[in-house]
């Protein structure tokens, strides 16, 4: 096979025919985001070619001019002969907001008492030196000084016995132990040591701990005083595996991908990158080192779980959609890749199926859904759309395929909530004329998916579509048009905008998010119907998810996106996920609570349940095909 230069800027790499352009400019150095998981769909891998030709595969997203300009798609367009070619700058993100709440507004579980609940302990200790008479090894005279404090057994791994001699005699046979007295998957096992240091600790110094919740769009990581179950620092970030594909499928497809081409470990290293650099930020505000952190507690839905720790995920997106492991064995910081102590205790909770991971168990711990009597909705509206109904006597669960539409991906002029985003919408129903409010700039780049939220809703009020999401062509103003893509109507035209094109929102991503928004809705039916009840009967809607918070109430009720009921049903919850990690690291009981929680959801597989369907297809109209399950919205969409 023969091998072509390819140029990426200036430096000149050699790739055998056949190879892909991403492939190309990874080998010099250069990455190449690839949100769609390198299938061709986003168009955001877009490089110009400036010499020499390549076979394009496919050329979704460029127009006719595009492709005569010389523009391609990296992840679809083949090398087979020498060329050059300008990667385009990539998707600068800037955080809409870093955490929900400040560290000083999280509260510490009332009562906490660490050695009641905590599992990591820290022990000073001072051991007889030998002597003549006494020649007992040096391990013998820890664990000895460990039964004094009510430890009886420990084990210690071969790298720390290496170390141990030399860490008695440095300390004067003073030391401090960093113990986990009780592994999760092992509670009658003998205490581990993680760490022992020489001389005493002072017994207030900070023991660190974090929670960390993997979210498909964002890491969280929340730095935790172990001793006093104080948040110390929050910090937050955009999950780096975005650059290989916006959702968990396009993930998945790459990860299967690359497996084969023998970089399995990418997205591996992606999301290891965002946590530890995260973990770096974290412990720089207290001014301790990340090695100091002895327990991690991990949350996140199964496929970010599955690739954070390079388990084979291929098996979650093909049926019967069965994960390799739901409930993780105890790790360590030093398995796990993760940059705090080496032998400190990373626990990964449990999660309940291939769809419905640990971070709805930790959420729904969190959220207290498991302790009241009233029927409650609790819902992450994300790419899977997890919901959960029941109350503290059942719990039944589903996961819809909403896909990423409401992250703004599958949508021309959709982006994340960054920087530059339209948020929120208003329409003139005289003039058609809109309104609308932006991300951090005067000037809009696209629309995330607050503002998609509310732009179809008052284009629904407004008469600029029906029902079925048509755009009304005949209105006398000119942002209903025919554009490239067909149907559309402009909310901001190109003089307003950052980049100098105009924003539109087009038939098609009208298409998009009204199939995404009936999965979501048919989810909770099918979950009513199910256990014999009436959606509205549900008392509360506990929303999760850090989306959740920008949601605009009406306007989701208008679109159908949630159930139509009083507004102080619902109640925003944020970061569900981030919390529930918290309060597992901190408590042994909240720990088994969520195992308990994952043991008792009944799950519900959408693709094999033919009720689903029929929900679906009742749900693509706006706000549903039955208008009586919407009485707040029937005057304005019937009149």
């Amino acid at each position: 096979m023969a091998d072509h230069t390819v140029t990426v800027g200036t430096q000149p790499v050699q790739v055998p025919t056949g190879s892909l352009l991403v492939e190309a400019a990874h080998r010099a150095g250069v990455d190449i985001q690839q949100p769609c998981g390198g299938q061709g769909r986003c168009g955001r891998c877009a490089v110009l070619v400036t010499e020499g030709t390549v076979r394009r595969r496919s050329t979704l997203r460029l127009s006719a001019d595009d492709i005569a300009a010389g523009y391609a798609l990296a992840c679809q367009s083949v090398v087979e002969g020498d060329v050059s070619i300008t990667v385009l700058p990539q998707e600068k993100i800037e955080r809409r907001l870093k955490t929900d709440l400040t560290a000083a507004e999280v509260k510490v579980p009332a009562g906490y008492d660490p050695q009641a609940v905590q599992t990591v302990r820290r022990v000073a200790l001072t051991l007889a030196p030998p002597n003549m008479d006494d020649q007992r090894d040096d391990w013998s005279r820890l664990l000895t000084a460990l039964r004094a404090e009510g430890i009886e057994a420990a084990r210690a791994s071969l790298a720390q016995l290496r170390q141990l001699g030399r860490t008695l005699r440095e300390g004067d046979w003073q030391v401090t132990a960093v113990l986990d007295t009780e592994a999760w998957d092992c509670p009658d096992c003998p205490a581990r040591l993680i760490d022992l240091k020489p001389d005493h600790v002072a017994a207030d110094a900070p023991l660190w701990g974090v929670a960390v919740d993997i979210g498909t769009t964002t890491v969280t990581l929340w730095l935790v005083n172990l001793l006093t179950g104080e948040v110390r620092a929050q910090v937050a970030e955009y999950n780096r595996q975005i650059e290989r594909g916006e959702d968990v499928i396009s993930r998945i497809i790459y990860a299967t991908k690359n497996s084969r081409n023998g970089d399995h470990g990418q997205l591996r290293d992606l999301v290891l990158e965002t946590i530890n650099g995260l973990l770096e930020t974290a412990c720089k505000r207290v001014l301790a080192q990340p090695t100091d952190v002895m327990k991690a507690t991990i949350s996140g839905n199964s496929t970010m779980m599955h690739l954070l720790l390079d388990i084979p995920a291929e098996s979650i997106r093909l049926s019967p959609f069965v994960t390799a492991v739901n409930d993780v064995p105890t790790l360590t910081g030093r398995e796990v890749g993760l940059n705090i102590h080496p032998d400190a205790t990373v626990d990964c909770l449990p999660g309940v199926a291939s769809y419905v991971g640990a971070d709805i168990t930790a959420g729904v711990l969190s959220s207290g859904l498991e302790d009241v009597e009233a029927v409650t909705l609790f819902i992450d509206i994300g790419t899977n759309g997890e919901t959960v109904l029941g109350n503290n006597e059942w719990l039944i669960t589903c996961a819809c395929s909403a896909g990423p539409a409401f992250e703004g991906s599958g949508v021309i002029n959709g982006m994340r909530a960054t920087s530059g985003a339209i948020e929120e919408v208003w329409i003139n129903s005289d003039t058609y004329e809109p309104t609308y409010r932006v991300i951090f700039s005067d000037k809009p780049v696209g629309i995330c998916g607050s503002g998609l939220i509310a732009l179809m809703a008052e284009m629904l009020l407004t008469g600029v579509i029906d029902k079925g999401g048509n755009i009304n062509l005949t209105l006398p103003t000119p942002r209903v048009r025919t554009g490239e893509h067909g149907p559309e109507y402009v909310v901001a035209w190109g003089s307003e905008t950052a980049h100098g094109r105009d924003i539109a929102i087009t038939r098609v991503d009208i298409d998009n998010l009204i199939r995404a928004k009936a999965a979501i809705y048919a989810g909770f039916t099918v979950l009513a119907e199910r256990m014999g009840i009436p959606l509205e009967t549900a008392e509360q809607v506990l929303v999760g998810g850090s989306f959740g918070k920008y949601i605009n109430v009406e306007k989701a009720v208008e679109i159908g996106l949630l159930p139509d009921m009083p507004w102080e049903h619902f109640h925003f919850l944020g970061n569900t996920s981030v919390r529930g990690a918290y309060l597992g690291l901190l408590d042994k009981q909240a720990r088994a609570q969520i195992r308990a929680i994952a043991s008792r959801m009944t799950y519900i597989e959408l693709s094999a349940d033919n009720t689903f369907y029929e929900a679906f297809t009742s749900a693509l109209f706006l706000p549903h095909t039955d208008l009586s399950r919407f009485p707040s919205v029937q005057p304005a969409v019937t009149t």
